[in-house]
């Protein structure tokens, strides 16, 4: 005897041995049979037979058997005749009726002489001219003899008990029963049978005993003494254990859980803004100009309802107006064009969060720190990288003294607690200057990244907000940085829902600080 097939033998359950023993005295015992000698209930028949199956013991050999007979609809059609049988015997005796007739000549309701029609084409029992129904040839010579759908309908009446096999003859015409709905009741009954494998054949040549079998130690075996005499089903600690995927967190909920933890570790409070805004807060308070590409519908979208929004007070709006049209004391030019009121009251879905931080400033007083994480909405055409929809981070600092190397250092302390490390080079934004944006290194394609912008606010943007006092801001598309923790090559990943992915992706590949 083998070394494996001995094992396979002590590690038997009760219930497999028990399987094995009636299919060596007979080897077409059914799972029925078996359950009844062995004493044993069908579903741990089952269950003994799949687990031998994984072994290579015995094959489980399943056998489907189908029954078909009529539904109440279908007996009546037997009785009555098909709906298109019934039109092409009114149209037997007139040769023609006009289609709004159909119901009412053949007493069929508006519903049922409609699909009666569809199938009259389908047959070519008739054709439509003109909003008449017209006898064809073929319907002529149907007229007088049965359709195979029909004989099929015949001998499922005569044979109410149900049919498992049609002739060659009437097999057409079950299959274009099978195309109709509420006709045929399909009964399916599923049988089993077990076929030893050469692994089982030599397990019932090699013999073991059936006895039971302690699968745990108990207080009471341990009291009474019972353990001693115990025989103790051996367990393979070899054996793989199932895959077990515990639920977690969407992987873009936990980087976004990941970023709010880092801010409110780091001081800042957040605010989270509204999805609609008005133009004034998303374009005009950043001292976007009113003409600017950004504000183009390819790029926004502009809502019919509400059509617009209301503005801040007048002092606000006649700054913002001053600052855009000619600099508004603020020592630049400004854009020079004539600020609309009418523009600055659309409304639209937010396009970026950085409106959260400008009203921020205008309804808090510094110190302020201040970040946001939401979803923004910008007309975009789907591709790998590119949705209409996507998440952005806004950071805000505005106090006495903050300048251009706190910046830096917000953004350092920010990336490396995110598990990076970060360069800066130069860039331009409307809003801010000086600015900036951060580019992280990907060790595993030693390559660096750009990830975020960053600038100080410009005074464009601060003095018609009331703020005399520096302050800096910063910010990055969540979607980014996902598709580079997790190494997604398509944005759309992310909105999917491929179950594989989602329960292979890591928790989290994050550093926490």
């Amino acid at each position: 005897m083998s070394e494996d097939i001995e094992k396979t033998i002590r590690e038997l359950h009760i219930y497999e041995k028990k399987l094995l023993k009636e299919l060596e005295a007979n080897r077409k015992a059914t799972p029925e049979e078996i359950a009844e000698n062995a004493n044993m209930d069908i579903k741990s028949v089952m269950s003994a037979a799949g687990s031998l199956a994984s072994k290579d013991i015995i094959e489980v050999d399943k056998e489907v058997e189908e029954t078909y007979s009529l539904t109440e609809n279908g007996i009546a059609y037997a009785e009555k005749g098909l709906p298109e049988r019934r039109i092409l015997n009114a149209l037997a005796e007139k040769k023609e009726i006009q289609m709004k007739d159909l119901a009412s000549e053949t007493g069929m309701d508006k519903k049922e002489a409609n699909i009666a029609l569809g199938w009259l084409r389908r047959k070519n029992w008739a054709q439509i001219d003109k909003g008449v129904v017209n006898i064809t040839e073929i319907g002529a010579e149907f007229a007088n003899k049965a359709g195979v759908d029909e004989k099929v309908l015949d001998y499922l009446k005569l044979n109410a008990d149900g049919v498992k096999l049609f002739t060659d003859d009437l097999m057409d015409g079950f299959k274009k029963l099978t195309g109709r709905k509420n006709i045929l009741n399909i009964k399916k009954q599923t049988t089993h049978s077990f076929i030893l494998l050469p692994k089982g054949e030599e397990i019932l040549k090699v013999g073991f005993t059936i006895k039971e079998q302690a699968t745990q130690l108990t207080h009471e075996h341990l009291k009474e003494g019972e353990w001693k005499s115990l025989e103790y089903r051996p367990y393979d600690i070899n054996a793989e254990a199932p895959v077990v995927f515990a639920g977690k967190k969407h992987p873009l909920r936990e980087i976004i859980d990941e970023i709010r933890e880092i801010f409110l570790n780091m001081g800042f409070v957040e605010d989270n803004g509204e999805y609609v805004e008005s133009a004034f807060w998303n374009f005009d308070s950043l001292f976007q100009p009113q003409d600017h590409a950004a504000r183009e519908m390819q790029d926004t979208f502009y809502l019919k309802n509400p059509l617009t929004c209301d503005l801040p007070d007048d002092d606000l709006v006649k700054l913002t107006a001053e600052t855009h049209e000619n600099g508004g004391g603020t020592g630049s030019i400004g854009w020079q064009y004539d600020w609309s009121e009418d523009i600055a009251r659309q409304s639209v879905l937010r396009t970026h969060t950085t409106g959260i931080s400008t009203k921020h400033l205008y309804e808090h007083d510094a110190p302020i720190k201040m970040f946001s994480v939401g979803r923004v909405f910008r007309r975009e055409t789907f591709d790998y990288k590119h949705l209409p929809e996507f998440h952005q981070v806004e950071g805000l600092v505005c106090g006495e003294g903050i300048s251009y190397q706190n910046l830096l250092g917000t953004l350092k302390e920010f990336y490396k607690k995110l598990g990076f490390e970060v360069r800066f080079r130069p860039a331009y934004f409307p809003y801010t200057y000086l600015s900036t944006e951060s580019e992280i290194y990907l060790e595993e394609k030693g390559s660096w990244i750009e990830l975020g912008g960053a600038g100080m606010f410009r005074p464009e943007v601060l003095k018609p907000l009331g703020i005399d006092q520096p302050a800096l801001a910063f910010g990055m598309g969540i979607e980014r940085l996902a598709m580079i923790r997790y190494d997604v090559e398509d944005i759309r990943m992310l909105y999917k829902s491929d179950i594989k992915w989602l329960r292979e992706v890591p928790l989290s590949k994050g550093v926490r600080l």
